[in-house]
């Protein structure tokens, strides 16, 4: 046992309290916080899900919960885990297991008493620290909290046995070095990783879509990426993402300027073209949307630059929405070298203050001005459309009338 946590604001909240208290009401010492929550309480990061550890079994814990009033979801059974929802708030209550066998995929899992062995099953050092209802730190391993502490991602045990387990502990390891690490990637966790990534060819879409969204997500994953780059790891779980010198330039712009990181602009940033983004989108299986946003970030007929003048922004953002326009800014801005940061930045800025209107004209009103319903009316609203968005969008429904009977009476 070691320094705690006891002013966590997560594990001084009553639903937190409350859970805990009537799990150890069940089994005194039985139940603890695990994972996530504790590593980044302690690495001063910010804390997603809370889940608990607990020597009751599913059905034990099911029944605690149910008898206190609070609802309990049998949402991994098969792996020991029932989320207990509290005053709105879901914990994930698992119990502590070992596994029976593995297959790089899934496990089969029996259940335990033994912290240690429930430490043992996890992927990272890191992760296989466990707090009390005090915030008292439990490291099963002996050395989770100095990992923590030094900023290190080393696995459980030997690095080999725990990829066999799950082969999506190779994008994990990448990962939380780019989220955790503060110096070089432990080379014997590499190794495995290299020594072992035809395992990755087992895994499903979904996993390394998601592995990869979160990994590309922090704040600077530089160092993980080049060494993914490296062992071939990239090559072989993400093959469309090979620009490597855009990716490169826009993470130097990030870092060096502290912009936000935008997950999906790194990966348009790594794709070559269009056609990488819709070939990414059916092998990842990636949502309508996520796709959509991937093509549109790298094609169209808008150019930019950073000399835009305003009323090519407006046009630009007009035509390519929001979101869009800066990814395309972002974009080029990195083809760019990075240069003329201060141009860039204003278009970036334009592009978050400014909505596009809508155009103040209705299919209904052109037909009032004596244009017949068919598809004359779309073709007179894409011509005073054209018009409107040429004039710089005036906010003056007298003007868009007035160019609405011209061009009425013209295709009259």
């Amino acid at each position: 046992m070691n320094a705690g946590i006891p002013h966590a604001p997560w594990l001084k909240a009553p639903e937190a309290q409350a859970l805990l208290a009537a799990l150890e009401a069940a089994r005194p010492g039985g139940s603890r916080f695990v994972g996530g929550c504790v590593r980044n309480t302690l690495m001063g990061r910010e804390i997603d899900d809370i889940d608990i550890a607990t020597q009751l079994t599913p059905e034990q814990v099911t029944d605690v919960a149910t008898k206190v009033g609070f609802a309990a979801h049998p949402t991994g059974i098969e792996h020991g885990t029932v989320t207990v929802v509290v005053n709105h708030k879901p914990y994930e209550v698992t119990t502590l297991r070992r596994d029976v066998s593995t297959d790089g995929r899934r496990a089969t899992v029996a259940f335990t008493e033994s912290w240690e062995e429930d430490a043992q099953r996890r992927d990272f050092r890191m992760n296989a620290l466990y707090a009390d209802a005090s915030g008292a730190i439990h490291d099963p391993t002996g050395a989770g909290l100095d990992d923590v502490r030094a900023g290190r991602v080393i696995f459980i045990g030997d690095a080999h046995e725990r990829i066999k387990e799950d082969y999506l502990r190779i994008l994990r390891f990448f990962r939380f070095n780019a989220w955790y690490a503060r110096g070089p990637l432990d080379p014997q966790g590499l190794h495995a990783c290299a020594d072992l990534a035809a395992g990755l060819d087992a895994l499903s879409a979904e996993r390394i879509w998601k592995e990869a969204k979160k990994l590309l997500a922090a704040p600077d994953p530089r160092a993980a990426w080049e060494a993914m780059n490296a062992i071939e790891v990239r090559a072989r779980a993400l093959p469309e993402l090979a620009n490597h010198t855009r990716l490169d330039a826009l993470m130097r712009l990030e870092a060096d300027l502290l912009m936000p990181a935008d997950a999906m602009t790194r990966v348009a940033a790594a794709l070559a073209e269009q056609e990488s983004a819709r070939a990414l989108g059916r092998r990842l299986k990636l949502s309508n949307e996520e796709r959509d946003r991937l093509v549109a970030a790298l094609g169209g007929d808008e150019k930019i630059v950073s000399y835009m003048s305003l009323k090519e922004m407006r046009r630009a953002i007009y035509r390519l929405g929001n979101q869009a326009f800066r990814d395309r800014v972002m974009l080029a801005w990195a083809g760019a070298g990075g240069e003329k940061a201060q141009a860039w930045r204003a278009l970036i800025a334009h592009g978050q203050m400014w909505t596009p209107p809508k155009l103040p004209l209705s299919g209904d009103e052109v037909m009032a001005a004596g244009v017949p319903a068919g598809p004359k009316v779309g073709e007179v609203l894409r011509e005073v459309e054209a018009w409107w968005i040429d004039a710089d969008f005036p906010d003056d429904k007298l003007s868009v009338i007035e160019r609405l009977k011209a061009v009425a009476q013209g295709i009259g």
